[in-house]
This record gives C-alpha cells, structure tokens and sequence, in this order.
C-alpha cells in the first residue's frame, strides 16, 4: 500500500506497508537519482532480533489495520515535514511473520544538511516504535505473547515536545 506522493515529485513523501522484504540501499538511490538539491540523505533500518528480553525467538508477527497504519503514518510524515526542511522522505514498514536478521522497517529523509535529516529520522523511528499502529507478537519456544511498549521507548518520543527549534527537548 502506497500513499499519494505530497507536494511535488522533488519533495515526494512515500509511505508503504508491505509483507515483502525491500531493499535499504535501492530505496535510498531511488529517492536520490537525478537530485543535485540533496546533501544528505539518512536512512534507519530496524532488523528484527533473535531475542526477546535474553530470550531466543523463532519470529515476530506484526499486524496492522492498513487503512488507520497508513493514516497515521502520513500524519507523522507530515508533522516531520512542517519541523525540518525534508527534500524527501520514505518510511517503508514490513507486517506479518519475520524472523530473526530480517528487516522490518525502513526510514529514509533527505534534505540539504545533515541537521535536519537525522532529526526527522530520529522522531519519524521514535513515532514507529511507540505510536504507530501495529500490533507485535513474539513467537518462542514457551509459545506466544504480545509485546507492549517499553518505558524507554516512551521516555523516546516524550522528548519530542515541541520546543520551536526543531530539536529534541532534552
């Protein structure tokens, strides 16, 4: 599922949710090709584990509604568009079974500095990780439970409050 491009196709914003894997490095050149206006593009992939609190795992399975993931999703990618200074912007999240080294999620930003790049990477992964809506479930030997957010992972996107400069409040 793919999000209609917003602003101009230079400025092109994509959001898909997808079962299959994708490929970091085609998607970064993709959002690169032809552009002189960038210099600097930062890219997260989050790689799912093969343990779960010290504990081996056989995989994870992550479910969504698609209609209200992509929804929200967009809403953050526009909130990160209006903070920093974004050339382009990619976030790519896998569902369904995973399993250990593979990826499951993909940021990619662009701008003309490294400044604002990183720090909308940095909010739109600490979006993903507490508020996004998917579902995970971890599957291990002892069978399988669902996995609720981590206190780090909230204390993470707390320190996004608003503070005017485009920077984290510390």
């Amino acid at each position: 599922m793919q999000s209609p491009s917003m602003e101009s196709p230079m400025n092109a914003a994509t959001i898909r949710l997808q079962h299959e894997p994708f490929d970091a490095a085609a998607e970064a050149a993709e959002l690169r090709r032809g552009r002189t206006d960038i210099g600097a593009i930062v890219t997260f992939t989050g790689i799912c584990r093969g343990d779960e609190n010290g504990e081996p795992i056989a995989a994870l399975t992550l479910e969504h509604y698609p209609e209200m993931a992509e929804a929200e999703i967009a809403r953050q990618v526009e909130a990160a568009r209006a903070r920093w200074s974004l050339l382009g912007l990619k976030v790519i999240h896998r569902f369904g079974r995973i399993e250990p080294g593979a990826e499951i999620v993909l940021v990619v930003t662009a701008s003309s500095h490294r400044h604002d790049a990183f720090a909308a990477a940095e909010f739109l992964m600490d979006y993903l990780k507490t508020r996004a809506p998917f579902w995970k479930q971890v599957e291990h030997a002892g069978g399988r439970n669902w996995v609720a957010a981590k206190q780090a992972d909230e204390a993470a996107i707390a320190r996004w409050a608003r503070t005017g400069s485009g920077e984290a409040a510390e």
